[in-house]
């Protein structure tokens, strides 16, 4: 059986959707994603620049990332 994603990361190129989908990653996003972030469908738009930053620190704060 496969681990349930905390997060999920949609995209590539210049643009990714970054969409909690458990209470923990929707906890994880309210303390570490600034309130006014754009965000789509339910997802926060991040630039690529700031992708791997934002994956890297979940992931070191024990969150499941797919």
């Amino acid at each position: 059986m496969a681990c349930r994603a905390d997060l999920q990361v949609y995209g590539s190129g210049s643009v990714y959707l970054l969409r909690p989908v458990s209470r923990c990653g929707a906890s994880w996003v309210a303390e570490h994603i600034p309130s006014d972030a754009m965000r789509f469908a339910g997802a926060i738009v991040v630039e690529h620049r700031y992708i791997y930053a934002i994956v890297a620190g979940a992931i070191a704060d024990g969150l499941r990332v797919r």
